[in-house]
């Protein structure tokens, strides 16, 4: 009930706020183009779509740069030590703090760019970042998960799943909003 009520309130709210400033200023605030720099030039770099790595930004941390995940995962697109220490390494840099905007940006965006070129689509690499490259080409090679060797028709990892569905529909509200 309580759940109930809270959610009724933050609807009323926003839909005040979309009358009184405008919808598209609700929308902007609901997703926002935080850490601008880093993303337009990294994304830039590693010709990615900026407003995919801020849909991956937005479903990985909220923009909270401190964040941690259950698994250890860190900052603003949840990076993990395996994939922070590989990029230190491929990347040939001193040292990357991963709590650190720029320098969490900039692996992120190296890491989608790996996982372009590993796979190709969207869906695929958008599963990989959350569930794991590894799974994501045993689910692919499994006739219960791909019919073609080539597309997910079914992510067995529910959190993977919801994952790519909540990045999807981020990215098609960025380009919605800000194109």
């Amino acid at each position: 009930m309580k759940k109930n009520l809270i959610l009724i309130l933050f609807i009323i709210i926003v839909l005040g706020a979309a009358l009184y400033i405008g919808k598209d200023e609700v929308y902007k605030y609901l997703y926002p183009k935080k850490y601008s720099d880093y993303v337009e030039f990294y994304s830039n770099e590693y010709n990615l779509d900026e407003n995919l790595v801020y849909s991956i930004i937005k479903a990985e941390s909220k923009f909270e740069k401190d964040a941690i995940s259950r698994r250890g995962a860190k900052g603003l697109m949840q990076i993990g030590d395996g994939t922070r220490d590989w990029a230190i390494e491929e990347l040939q840099i001193e040292d990357a703090d991963i709590f650190e905007p720029r320098d969490n940006i900039r692996i992120g965006c190296w890491y989608l760019n790996k996982l372009y070129k590993e796979f190709g689509d969207l869906d695929l690499v958008i599963a990989a970042y959350n569930g794991g490259s590894g799974n994501v080409k045993k689910w692919l090679a499994d006739q219960e998960y791909s019919q073609d060797g080539e597309n997910l028709h079914t992510i067995p990892f529910k959190e993977t799943s919801a994952y790519v569905e909540k990045v999807k529909h981020n990215y098609e509200m960025y380009k919605k909003i800000y194109n």
